[in-house]
């Protein structure tokens, strides 16, 4: 069992590892600003910003229509266009081959109008629309908020220390719940620029939230503070890790007519994603329990030492980058 109990030990430790930099994943985003020109021809800024998944040497290659000439190169460019891109298609292409992430494209005219959309991996193409649609924001932030914290391995790991810690399905509800409420507000707040904190000492208290959570779990003691009241805890570390919700929405950007709509269903996204991953975790539970070879409290043991190594790596890694 000693050996089977370390052969676990080991895999979840190598794929953790491997997984450790998944929360920086980024979707591509090329933002797009049309300038004040004295001339008939539309004159942009295009801006490409793109994920450290990407390797340097397969950056896309911006697709634009005939009507435009490019000057410069790289990230940052300008264009000129005899039309302006209302209507138009722009698209990009990968030199390599298609890293298989999302696309974020912001375009900003003049007249103050803004329009975005989110592509799928296996799109490459949008062509630039006249009106916004309240309902491409609905999906697109949507869908932004459930691949957030999908590929938010420091948000699961917590999702997973409250699982653990909560006991019964109703108790981790409540304590989800809290979470969320927690998160939402400062998610809020931060968004309409009314609270402000630096992201580096957020970040590395995400990690301590872990690795606390992580340690009460391992030591057992059920009359602690987070064993009796795990709401509490999650309402406390909630608020921290809103404000790494928002700094990835503050990258990401808001269209200015739409805001409300946009930052109400990117925390609807959040909150799919969270139940998705808690009753997926709780169907594995189940199985697991069914598999006598495979006891479950040792499973779990593996998987919260695991945790604690983890957030206790990332927790050094980040205060290392202050």
């Amino acid at each position: 069992m000693l050996k089977l109990i370390s052969k676990l030990t080991l895999t979840c430790l190598l794929l953790l590892s491997a997984a450790a930099s998944a929360h920086d994943a980024r979707p591509l985003y090329l933002q797009i600003d049309e300038l004040e020109s004295a001339t008939p021809a539309h004159h942009y800024l295009l801006k490409l910003q793109v994920p450290p998944s990407v390797d340097s040497s397969n950056r896309p290659y911006l697709i634009l229509p005939d009507s435009c000439l490019r000057e410069g190169a790289g990230l940052l460019l300008r264009v000129q266009c005899s039309e302006s891109l209302a209507s138009q298609v722009i698209g990009f292409q990968y030199p390599d081959f298609n890293p298989s992430i999302s696309t974020l494209i912001r375009i900003s005219f003049r007249s103050g109008e803004q329009y975005q959309t989110l592509l799928s991996p296996s799109e490459s193409q949008w062509q630039v629309p006249t009106q916004i649609e309240t309902g491409q924001v609905i999906s697109d932030y949507t869908v932004l908020g459930i691949e957030h914290i999908l590929i938010g391995w420091d948000h699961l790991l917590f999702l997973l220390c409250l699982l653990l810690i909560s006991g019964t399905l109703k108790r981790t509800l409540i304590t989800v719940s809290g979470f969320t409420l927690a998160h939402s507000l400062t998610l809020v707040l931060t968004t309409l620029g009314i609270v402000r904190l630096p992201i580096a000492p957020v970040e590395a208290v995400i990690a301590l939230s872990i690795l606390f959570l992580a340690a009460e779990i391992a030591r057992g003691r059920s009359n602690s503070l987070a064993w009796r009241y795990p709401v509490a805890i999650s309402l406390l570390f909630g608020l921290i890790h809103g404000f790494g919700f928002a700094a990835v929405l503050g990258e990401i950007g808001l269209p200015q007519t739409e805001m409300v709509t946009a930052l109400l269903f990117f925390n609807i996204g959040v909150e799919i994603g969270q139940l998705l991953f808690i009753f997926s975790l709780i169907g594995l539970f189940y199985f697991l329990r069914r598999i006598p070879i495979l006891p479950l409290p040792a499973i779990q043991q593996v998987m919260i030492y695991s945790c604690g190594a983890l957030a206790a790596f990332w927790t050094i890694e980040r205060i290392a980058g202050f």
